[in-house]
């Protein structure tokens, strides 16, 4: 009797204990509400409910979603040079020795600017030629104004007088023209030099000249390019040959954001070692843009002809991976939804977006990896 009491009371403490330890382990296991009462995020239907305090602790940010016009069509490496006709060579007008240079290499110069003083013995005997011209037309018109006097009283013959005007006026032609070669030339017939200036607006790239150095109406001491434009040149494969047209806008990147311009020819023969085709765009001039340099050229057509009539354009940075699915998330007023997305492309970092995301909706773009992180685990 004795040893069955000591059964049941041990038996008694055994269900006591094991009580207590479930009182005990019970509230540390359902009690996951911080303190302050704000409850974690629940998701249903996509929609992650995250607490304003908690989604501003995450530096979560939004910006709209705008409706895309254009969809990035392609990405082409492409060289940068000036148009073929904004290119001018400067040739030294006279021979002679060059006195003193203005500009070198990759200097910006006004249409007008001086370039170089060229010392020429030509310009001191067209100076000559000129003050001879002077004198002898000086003459001419004397000697026809004499004439035609004498001619109105009726005391020479009409033709006289008349051949007296034909010679005054060709005096007054030699003159002309030989004021005309100096002025072209800059020249300053006192001291026997004449400036090389430049034609148009530009930037030189080559200065093929120093002081000292003899010159001819042979060569071409200088070149400047244009200002205000510059043409890329780049391959087009073949798959895209048909898709890209003249008149589509291209987009390249620079220091500062990106310079857009426009498709101006695309070759129409397939070169056979490359399978691609030649295309040339028109682009403004930009401080980041330099002749010679190899930068990446997008092309852009037309969402509708893309098959994107409701495409918008979010930052790239809105985009994350959530299994084998890319997605976004929106800001609503009970939350944030997440959002199966399909790319149309990409460029100037947005994302052209076919579906998933109506222009307008709130796109969060800042803190995606942590509203990922908080889907990840539901």
């Amino acid at each position: 009797m004795q040893n069955k009491a000591i059964l049941g009371g041990a038996a008694a403490l055994a269900v006591l204990a094991a009580g207590g330890w479930w009182a005990l382990r019970t509230p540390a296991t359902i009690s996951v509400e911080p303190a302050s009462g704000a409850r974690a995020p629940a998701m249903a239907n996509g929609l992650l409910v995250v607490d304003p305090a908690k989604a501003a602790a995450l530096g979560i940010a939004t910006a709209p979603a705008r409706a895309a016009a254009q969809v990035p069509l392609a990405d082409l490496p492409a060289t940068i040079a000036p148009p073929a006709n904004a290119r001018v060579a400067v040739a030294a007008t006279l021979p002679g020795t060059v006195l003193r240079t203005l500009v070198v290499e990759g200097d910006a110069v006004a249409r007008g600017q001086a370039l170089a003083v060229i010392a020429s013995r030509e310009v001191m005997t067209l100076s000559a030629d000129l003050a001879r011209a002077h004198a002898r037309a000086g003459v001419a018109q004397s000697s026809a104004a004499r004439l035609a006097q004498l001619s109105r009283e009726g005391i020479i013959a009409g033709a006289r007088a008349d051949e007296a005007r034909a010679q005054a006026a060709e005096a007054g032609a030699d003159v002309s023209e030989k004021a005309r070669i100096l002025g072209l030339v800059g020249a300053r017939g006192g001291n026997g030099t004449y400036t090389l200036t430049a034609p148009i607006a530009g930037r030189v790239t080559k200065a093929d000249i120093q002081a000292g150095m003899p010159v001819d109406g042979m060569t071409a001491p200088f070149v400047i390019d244009a200002a205000g434009r510059y043409e890329a040149t780049a391959q087009v494969p073949e798959r895209l040959i048909g898709q890209i047209r003249v008149g589509q806008t291209v987009r390249l990147p620079v220091a500062n954001g990106s310079v857009s311009g426009t498709v101006t020819a695309v070759g129409s023969a397939i070169d056979p070692a490359t399978r691609s085709a030649t295309l040339k765009a028109q682009l403004p001039a930009d401080p980041g843009i330099i002749a010679g340099r190899v930068g990446s050229l997008t092309v852009w057509s037309k969402a509708s002809a893309q098959g994107g009539s409701g495409a918008v354009t979010v930052p790239a940075g809105a985009l994350t991976m959530i299994g084998a699915d890319e997605v976004v998330f929106v800001a609503t007023p009970k939350g944030y939804q997440r959002r199966t997305v399909h790319r149309l492309g990409a460029g100037d970092g947005q994302v052209v977006l076919k579906d998933g995301v109506r222009a307008g909706e709130a796109v969060v773009v800042s803190g995606t990896s942590a509203l990922k992180a908080l889907a990840e685990a539901h």
